[in-house]
């Protein structure tokens, strides 16, 4: 199979595809090339389809081609990308958790097209089909995806691929015994000792959309058959093509579901559609792609990329390459699967971080590699990596490959995406957010004293980051892990402490005016404990005994303490800061 080269070096993976399907075009139009604004247009397709919500996983089969098209745009070269909407497959089965949906009423319409099932109540669309595009297609304008939609319902229901379809059923003794070289099924293997069992969520995300494990045809009173009609009367494709007629057209089909039958010419019908397992390849010669990637449950041997790659030189076409690629996790939850409920989406995790990140995400991990989405704390350390990254491009000391996903990150072709004019830490946004529970001015008030020689002048200098990490707080932190602010001291523990803990917070309290900003209070905070051992409050960890650590631990638990009634909190500057000076003094018993 032509499937791109997957490498395990660190250099940049995105460009690299883009050698070789610019290559793969060019071979494919021979004596068409004689410079960059003559060469054929490149496409590059995705598949997706709206049978549940369309979720992060899914989002790798948009990725994936997207950033290498945006290279290929890059180059100069005309692209298009190219994602086909497989809303006329059939409504194989009622996702669960959907809001406005009843499970058992739903339910009559498995079998339709998802163009034909109704939208969720509530919603503002049209019907299923279009209620999940839409969230969909809103995320990917805010991520900067430039593509080319196409609806197969449009394009199945206004007869586009009839001269396909009849050139499929005139040809469906070769696709037959193509077919049949994979449909003997190997007994599975037997679980070695000590092997892991199978996670069943890792298993329906496998399952993708449902349809690599689709019928591939009809193999009944008139032989294989790969076109499948719906129901004249119920809509639904639970029908059994009865008898065909290869020089009239003529089809007779029968439905198992409402017992309805009725006889139509093919070459004027177009209430149907072909099989899965034929539909794809047709497609590839019918769009010219040159590149488009397969996840896990359509790459295995015997399964629709494989098969697709011979049935499409029956539609007089080539195969695309592309690399599959792997899993997307979510950090602290199983694999993903569209048809369970609750499955973090693209608009999910747009809620909760910028753009640039979550593309960087997928740019900087090869298809082949599996990563995760993180909804958890680790979204903070993901924050820091990233701000980390942008330090290194601006000072040029970034690696070349990482160098390459980060620009992939921040913009493409047309231009960088919107960003936030002073991204400050992703880890004290939502803090100061934890701590000020929504009010913009207490917020605001903080967030100018964190540099005190370029204060922030207005929330919306730290928008849209600030507005992510608040999201993230209100809606992924649980209520025992919020920070509330003591309203009063806490009078009985401050008249337990011993001398030395007094001391301490005595040297916290005369050094907090001269320390108030986000650089002076962790200069102070961390230095207390090696001024009381007898240290310098600039010496490093390396000059200091193990036993600082310990004294440290100790003076930041009591802080909390007294502070929040918590062992632990938010960074002890951004709270100290957030509680402000007067306060601060009033809680620490000054």
């Amino acid at each position: 199979m032509p499937i791109v080269a997957q490498s395990t070096e660190t250099t940049d993976w995105v460009s690299r595809f883009a050698d070789e399907v610019i290559e793969e075009s060019e071979r494919r139009a021979p004596g068409k090339v004689t410079s960059v604004a003559t060469a054929p247009v490149v496409v590059v397709a995705s598949g997706l389809s709206p049978s549940g919500p369309i979720h992060l996983g899914n989002l790798r089969e948009v990725m994936t081609p997207h950033l290498v098209a945006d290279e290929i745009r890059r180059r100069g070269h005309q692209v298009r990308h190219l994602i086909s909407w497989d809303d006329y497959d059939r409504y194989r089965k009622v996702p669960k958790g959907i809001a406005g949906v009843d499970e058992e009423a739903w339910e009559e319409h498995i079998g339709k097209p998802l163009t034909s099932v109704p939208a969720p109540k509530g919603s503002a669309h049209a019907n299923w089909a279009e209620h999940f595009k839409a969230a969909m297609i809103e995320s990917l304008a805010e991520l900067g995806v430039e593509f080319d939609g196409i609806s197969q319902t449009e394009q199945y229901t206004s007869g586009v691929y009839r001269e396909q379809i009849l050139h499929a059923i005139r040809h469906r003794g070769e696709i037959d015994a193509i077919l049949d070289q994979y449909r003997t099924k190997k007994a599975p293997a037997k679980k070695q000792q000590g092997q892991k069992p199978v996670d069943e969520a890792e298993l329906e995300a496998a399952e993708g959309s449902g349809a690599a494990g689709e019928d591939d045809g009809s193999s009944g009173s008139v032989g294989y058959f790969p076109y499948k009609p719906y129901c004249g009367n119920c809509e639904k494709d639970l029908t059994t093509v009865t008898s065909y007629d290869d020089d009239s057209t003529e089809l007779t089909y029968a439905c198992t579901a409402c017992g309805f039958s009725e006889t139509v010419r093919l070459s004027e019908f177009n209430r149907g559609k072909l099989v899965w397992k034929v539909d794809w390849p047709m497609r590839w010669a019918y769009e010219g792609v040159v590149f488009e990637p397969s996840g896990v449950d359509h790459s295995s041997p015997g399964s629709s990329f494989q098969v697709g790659g011979q049935i499409v030189g029956i539609f007089g076409g080539k195969q695309p390459i592309g690399p599959m690629y792997a899993f997307v996790g979510i950090s602290g939850m199983a694999k993903m699967s569209s048809s369970k409920g609750g499955v973090p989406t693209p608009a999910d995790a747009l809620q909760i971080m910028e753009p640039q990140l979550l593309r960087w995400l997928y740019a900087r991990r090869r298809p082949n590699q599996s990563f995760k989405v993180a909804f958890d704390q680790e979204i903070q350390r993901l924050y820091d990596e990233w701000d980390r990254l942008d330090a290194k491009v601006a000072d040029g000391s970034a690696l070349p490959a990482d160098v390459a996903a980060y620009a992939r990150a921040v913009g493409t072709a047309a231009g960088e995406l919107p960003r936030t004019p002073r991204p400050l830490p992703y880890r004290t946004l939502a803090s100061v957010a934890d701590i000020t529970a929504g009010h913009g001015d207490q917020a605001l008030r903080i967030l100018s004293e964190l540099d005190p020689e370029q204060p922030l002048t207005s929330l919306d200098e730290a928008r849209p980051r600030y507005d992510k990490a608040e999201a993230w707080i209100n809606t992924h932190v649980p209520a025992d892990q919020r920070t509330i602010v003591r309203a009063e001291p806490d009078a009985e523990l401050l008249k337990s402490l011993d001398e030395q803990g007094r001391a301490s917070l005595r040297l916290l309290l005369d050094g907090l005016a001269d320390h108030w900003s986000l650089d002076g209070l962790t200069h102070l905070v961390y230095g207390v404990p090696k001024v009381q051992a007898g240290f310098s409050a600039d010496a490093t960890p390396k000059e200091l005994p193990p036993e600082i650590k310990t004294a440290q631990r100790s003076f930041f638990a009591l802080l909390y303490h007294l502070l929040v009634g918590r062992d632990t909190g938010p960074r002890l500057p951004t709270l100290l800061l957030a509680v402000g000076q007067d306060r601060v003094r009033s809680l620490l018993g000054d």
